[in-house]
Order: C-alpha cells, then sequence, then structure tokens
C-alpha cells in the first residue's frame, strides 16, 4: 500500500528544493474542467482558421492584417481571457490565461503579437494604474479595439533595464512629461495605440507612463529586418519633448522598476506557455513528414535514429507542460488567497507570481529550450527539405530563436534563479541551512541501506530526494567557500541553476505520473512512465556534469574528493533502457499521426 503525504499547505517559492508537495494534489493539464478544455479547442480552431491559412501574408507584414486579426481575436474573448469584468474581460483564472497562452503558441508570428499585447501591452497599465487610467484604456485593450505596446529596452540597455538613458522633464506648465530618447525593439510597435515607456524623470527617477501614438513628439522608425518572427511588428520609438500629459504617470513616480521586473514574471511563465504550443505544433509536422518521406523505400519513421529524436521531441514537451501547470496552479491557488486576505485584485496576482518568481524563471529557460531542441531536431528530420522555405519547420526554427533572448535572456534568468533563492534564505522566507547541514552530515555517515521504500514509484521520489541534496551540497559549499563573491563566479551560478531546473522538472513530471497512474492504474499510464523515467534517467547525469564543473571551479584536496564521492551518490541511478521507451514513445505518436500526449 503506497503512503500519501499528507499537504498541509502549499509550499512557498522555492521551497520544492527543501521540501516534498503532495504528488497527488500537484495540479496537472488532466485536472482541466470542461470549460478550460473548450477554452483550449477554440484557441486551436483560432490558429486553424485565422492564423495559419494566413502565415505567409503575415510574414511580409501586409498592410492591416496582424491589427484585423487581434480585434478577430478580441471578438472571441482571447484578448481578454484574465482581465476584469469590471472593465470588459471575462474574469477567468490564471490557469485559463495560461492556456490561452499554450494554445494560441503555434501561430508562429501571430503569437508574439497577441502574447505581447495581452502581456507586456495591458498588464502594466492593469497593475499599475489608476482607476482613471484603468477605464480609459483597458476595456478598448480587451476588445482589441486599441492594440498594446510596452517601451523599456534601449540600443544600450537590454537585460540592465536600470541602465536606460530616455529622460523625462516636467514641462514648464507642470502639465506634461518631456520625454526625450528612443527606444528598441518593441513588439507591435509599428501599429499598437497605447505604450507603456519607462524613463528616468530629472535624469534618476525611473518612472512608467502611458504614451498614446498621436503624442506631439513621439515618432517610430520603420520595421526592422528580422531573422524570425518576421511578421510580427518591431520598430524603434523616438521621443523629441514627447508631451505626456502628467495624468498619463503609471504607477509611483521612481517606482517603474516595480512595474518592470514584476510584469516580467508573469511574462516568463506565459512565454513558456507559448512555447510549448509551438513546440506541440513542431513535433507534430516533423512526425507527419517522418511517416510519410521514404528513404531506401522505408518511411524514415521507423529508423532508430529518427524515432530518438521524435520521441526526445515528446519527453521534453511533456515535462515542460507537467511544470507548467504545476506552477501556474501555484500562482492561482496563492492569487486567491492573498485576495481572500483583503488585497486588491492587482495586489494579488503580482505577489503571487512574485511569490513563485523562482519557478517563473526556470520555467522560461526550459520551455524556450525545448522549442528550441524541437524545431533544431525537426529541421533533421526534413533533412534537406528542412532548410527551404517551402516546408513550415524552416519558419518554426527561425521564429523561436528569439525566445531565448526576450523576457531576460536564460543566462540572465539562470543567475536570478539562484540568486532570488539565496535572497530569500538571507531573508529567513527559506531555511536552506539547516538541510544543507544535514546533508554535509549524511556525506560523513555511512549510508543507510535499512528500511527500503517499496512503494510505487520509491526508486524515482529517491531520486529527485537526492537531486535535491546535490543541489543543497554544491550551493552550500559555494557559499561557504566564495560567500560574498559567488556573485561574480556565474558560471558556477549557472552550474547551480541547471541543477534546479532539471531537478524540479524531474519532481513535476515524476508527481503527474505518480497522480496519473493513481487515478488510471499502471497498465493506462506506461507510456507516461517511460516519458518519466527516460527524463530522469538522462536528468541525473546533467545534474552530475553540472555538479562536478561547479565543484571543480573552486574545492580542491579532500574537500573535492568527498564531494565528487557524495556527488556520485546523489545522482546514482539505476540501468534502465531508455531506447527501447523511446521506441515506444515514438511509436505511440506516429499511430496517432501527431503529438498526443
Amino acid at each position: 500500500m503506497s503512503t500519501i503525504p499528507q499537504q498541509s499547505k502549499a509550499l512557498q517559492g522555492g521551497e520544492w528544493i527543501i521540501k516534498e508537495s503532495n504528488p497527488y494534489e500537484t495540479f496537472t493539464p488532466e485536472d482541466f474542467d470542461e470549460e478550460q478544455k473548450m477554452v483550449m479547442e477554440m484557441c486551436e480552431q483560432f490558429l486553424t482558421n485565422e492564423v495559419l491559412p494566413n502565415i505567409e501574408r503575415i510574414d511580409k507584414q501586409e498592410a492591416g492584417l496582424m491589427p484585423a486579426l487581434l480585434e478577430k481575436a478580441g471578438e472571441q474573448g482571447l484578448l481578454s481571457t484574465s482581465l476584469p469584468e469590471q472593465y470588459g474581460g471575462l474574469g477567468k483564472d490564471f490557469i485559463t490565461a495560461t492556456i490561452v497562452n499554450e494554445g494560441l503558441g503555434g501561430g508562429y508570428s501571430f503569437s508574439v503579437a497577441i502574447a505581447a499585447h495581452t502581456g507586456i501591452g495591458s498588464l502594466p497599465i492593469l497593475y499599475f494604474g489608476n482607476e482613471e487610467q484603468k477605464n480609459k484604456y483597458i476595456p478598448k485593450l480587451a476588445s482589441g479595439e486599441w492594440k498594446g505596446a510596452y517601451g523599456l529596452t534601449e540600443p544600450n540597455s537590454g537585460s540592465d533595464a536600470l541602465g536606460a538613458k530616455t529622460i523625462a522633464k516636467l514641462s514648464d506648465d507642470g502639465k506634461y512629461y518631456l520625454l526625450n530618447g528612443q527606444k528598441c525593439w518593441i513588439t507591435n510597435g509599428g501599429f499598437a495605440d497605447v505604450y507603456t515607456v519607462f524613463a528616468k524623470i530629472d535624469g534618476d527617477k525611473f518612472t512608467g507612463f502611458i504614451v498614446e501614438r498621436g503624442f506631439e513628439g513621439f515618432t517610430q522608425g520603420p520595421e526592422e529586418h528580422k531573422m524570425g518572427i518576421k511578421g510580427s511588428s518591431t520598430v524603434q520609438l523616438y521621443f523629441q519633448d514627447c508631451k505626456v500629459p502628467v495624468e498619463n504617470v503609471l504607477g509611483e513616480i521612481g517606482k517603474g522598476h516595480i512595474i518592470a521586473f514584476n510584469i516580467l514574471n508573469i511574462g516568463r511563465l506565459k512565454l513558456c506557455a507559448a512555447a510549448l504550443g509551438g513546440s506541440k505544433h513542431a513535433a507534430t509536422t516533423s512526425v507527419q513528414y517522418a511517416a510519410t518521406r521514404e528513404q531506401f523505400k522505408i518511411p524514415i519513421a521507423k529508423f532508430g535514429a529518427i524515432k530518438h529524436k521524435l520521441a526526445e521531441m515528446a519527453i521534453r514537451i511533456w515535462v515542460a507542460e507537467s511544470a507548467l501547470y504545476r506552477a501556474a496552479n501555484d500562482i492561482n491557488d496563492k492569487e486567491k488567497e492573498l485576495l481572500q486576505n483583503g488585497l486588491t485584485f492587482e495586489k494579488s496576482l503580482l505577489g503571487a507570481a512574485e511569490e513563485y518568481a523562482i519557478e517563473c524563471a526556470m520555467l522560461k529557460v526550459f520551455g524556450s529550450e525545448v522549442l528550441d531542441f524541437v524545431v533544431d531536431e525537426g529541421v533533421q528530420v526534413h533533412g534537406g527539405n528542412g532548410f527551404s522555405d517551402e516546408y513550415v519547420i524552416s519558419k518554426a526554427y527561425r521564429d523561436s530563436r528569439i525566445n531565448r533572448i526576450y523576457e531576460g535572456t536564460n543566462e540572465i534568468n539562470r543567475l536570478l534563479t539562484v540568486d532570488m533563492v539565496l535572497k530569500r534564505a538571507m531573508k529567513g522566507k527559506l531555511d536552506l541551512m539547516t538541510p544543507a547541514m544535514n546533508v554535509q552530515k549524511e556525506l560523513m555517515s555511512i549510508p543507510d541501506f535499512g528500511n527500503e521504500d517499496e512503494s510505487a514509484f520509491a526508486k524515482e521520489k529517491k531520486y529527485v530526494a537526492n537531486f535535491k541534496k546535490a543541489i543543497l551540497m554544491v550551493a552550500g559549499a559555494a557559499v561557504q567557500k566564495l560567500m560574498m563573491s559567488l556573485d561574480k563566479e556565474q558560471e558556477i551560478l549557472m552550474n547551480i541553476a541547471d541543477m534546479a531546473i532539471d531537478t524540479y522538472h524531474a519532481e513535476s513530471v515524476l508527481f503527474r505520473v505518480m497522480k496519473l497512474t493513481q487515478q488510471k492504474g499502471e497498465a493506462a499510464t506506461a507510456i507516461y512512465t517511460d516519458i518519466m523515467r527516460t527524463f530522469i534517467y538522462d536528468a541525473a547525469d546533467r545534474i552530475n556534469k553540472a555538479g562536478k564543473d561547479a565543484l571543480n571551479s573552486f574545492a580542491d584536496g579532500d574537500e573535492l574528493k568527498m564531494m565528487h564521492i557524495g556527488l556520485k551518490r546523489f545522482t546514482k541511478v539505476e540501468p534502465f533502457n531508455t531506447k527501447d521507451a523511446r521506441r515506444r514513445i515514438c511509436n505511440t505518436m506516429l499511430e496517432a499521426n501527431k503529438y498526443c500526449f
């Protein structure tokens, strides 16, 4: 009889490193209600009917086409899913909003335009605007009558957002702020009606402003010629004594960084969702091509090398999906809790997203890299045809690449993952010291082989628990050895982040399989167990490698030898035939003729 851990309360952000959740209470996509399933279906139909038939026209930036598509999406409620009803929205929960991002994620450049509009184009005003600003702008953004954009990046400040040079100065009559400077890489910039723009008042107070198209002194540059997402409007914005009414200051003067960074937390999770949707579409494209393309008189899908590629696409996609909706539900539950505690709608969601900012950063990295892997291998499956514009996989390949750059580069997000964990520990929000010391004691003691857990998935549970010990051992030693200089050792921080990202995703997919198996039985979920076991088996090697690279960077002598032994112990897994597991996974997709998990 398997023991089910009792869940007293939801884990806080980052707490998964030191505590175990209840697998059977972890939210999974199988828990979508009927309305959420209908929303996903509606998104797929919108792509099929309105977007995909017009992809070439979109990529040529046919005048008026993208704004018209956004308006059609608005008519179907796809721009306003999570906006409050009082501002013309549908008032749905965070999980449903995440489903929309995933469901529309296979729309190439359109996916970028709609994600920018509903995210960074609308949310700053919704969360930080005053009542007058929200009543003026949000209903028009919700319907699609007005399109939204966001101006943060400048030619010399990308990841260093606070290094912006755009300045604002109060006019002599006190009625306007005069903005001077420029912004670059502005998605939807060529046709948007309203922009959230950041500038430094008097050169030092970083502040948000709501800027409308047509404001005096505001102009835009020509469309950028990009590697991918060619149908997405991307321009520079120029401000020459641009007159922004004082009532269009967004939030508090000097607190623009709070807007910028909080919006990014939500944006990172939603980018993972969109990348997931794109990954599923690209995987289906590759499965269908491999089933019909013949070489040596047989379909290439029958070759083991191709089966390996297609199966690995499915494994990474299903794992990413498992982690995405686990985190989305954590944010959703936290939002409800904060609402019940009397916080406003705006502060509740922002507070919830900030609580799980660590998870959002990890999801952004993993999700964008899954999509890059899927489209890259998709091109390989297509062979020479994959390099031709006649095949849609080449477009997917080009469009994917930007995802590892915007919403904070993946390098920045890796560094943030560890930085946020350590800051939580320093503030007393996360007790890392006690479990880290326990790991040190365990390393010095003789391994305990008694009372082996014989419940279902006991081995996998132990593997994940040991992965967490590996993180605590490496991170704890790095903090002790390097102390205040650790933040300058980016390579070590990125090694630790990679260990954490693999472990969080390993635990998420394990919990999903445990829950599914409890509900449907082992036979019905065998293929998902293959996915989970293959991922965990491979993750063990990656975690071991990242841990060794980190340890070798700062430890030596007997200490290094001891920790290498510990790392080997914590990343040890039993032999598993991943070849056969991958063949079963691939064959399941070939029978369905699509990504089907």
